[in-house]
C-alpha cells in the first residue's frame, strides 16, 4: 500500500503511527510510535514527536520542535521554530515520572511563537496567540495575546491575527478579514 503523506528520507517514522494524507514529513524528524498526525500537516526538520501525541489536521509544526507525550493540538495550529512543550511539572532524572504526563490540550487556530515553552498541565485557548519567547504557567483563554516570563496577556487577537481594539460597547473588527467580535465579562466570542 502506497503511503499518501511525504517524507525525507533522513525522517525517523517509528511503527504504529498514523499519518494523514498530505502531510510533509522533513529532514531529521523523529515521530514515534502511536502518534495520530492529521491530513495536510507540516513537520519541520529536527522535529520530536513522542508516542501517543495528537495532532490535528492542518497542524504546522516549524524547525526544532519537540512535542511530548500527553499534547494534543487541535486542527490549524501553529507551533513556531524551537517552541518546546514539557509532560512532567518536576522532573528529576533519577526519578521516573512516565506514570505522572501531565496533559495539554492546543485548541484550534491557536499560535506558539519561537521559543516559547509551555509548562505542562496549561491548556490553550482557541486562536490565542502565545508570543515569542513567552513562558505559558497557566491556561491561556480562547483568542488572548500572552507575551513574556512567566506569560501575562496584553490584548486580544482575531482568527486572522491581528490585534483586537474594543470599543466602548465590547465590539472590535479584525483589520484583514473584516469580522467583528465581541468582548463580555472578560470573554471574547466571534459574533456570526
Amino acid at each position: 500500500m502506497e503511503k499518501s503523506y511525504s517524507a525525507h528520507e533522513t525522517a525517523v517514522i517509528d511503527e504504529g503511527c498514523t499519518i494523514g494524507k498530505g502531510t510533509k514529513i522533513w529532514h531529521f524528524s523523529h515521530i514515534m510510535p502511536q502518534c495520530i498526525i492529521g491530513e495536510n500537516c507540516n513537520i519541520g526538520q529536527n522535529v520530536v514527536i513522542s508516542p501517543q501525541v495528537v495532532l490535528g489536521n492542518n497542524v504546522k509544526v516549524q524547525n526544532n520542535v519537540s512535542i511530548y507525550t500527553g499534547v494534543i493540538c487541535e486542527d490549524d495550529v501553529f507551533l513556531g521554530p524551537s517552541m518546546v512543550f514539557t509532560n512532567v511539572t518536576n522532573p528529576r532524572s533519577a526519578v521516573n515520572r512516565r506514570n505522572q504526563y501531565a496533559k495539554t490540550t492546543v485548541k484550534k487556530g491557536a499560535t506558539i511563537g519561537a521559543n516559547a515553552t509551555i509548562v505542562c498541565g496549561h491548556d490553550i485557548g482557541e486562536f490565542a496567540f502565545i508570543g515569542a519567547g513567552a513562558v505559558i504557567t497557566k491556561n491561556v483563554p480562547a483568542y488572548a495575546l500572552v507575551v513574556g516570563n512567566p506569560a501575562k496577556q496584553i490584548g486580544w487577537m482575531s482568527e486572522y491575527g491581528h490585534r483586537l481594539h474594543f470599543d466602548s460597547n465590547g465590539r472590535a473588527v479584525c483589520e484583514e478579514s473584516k469580522e467583528q467580535y465581541q468582548l463580555k465579562d472578560g470573554v471574547v466570542s466571534k459574533i456570526s
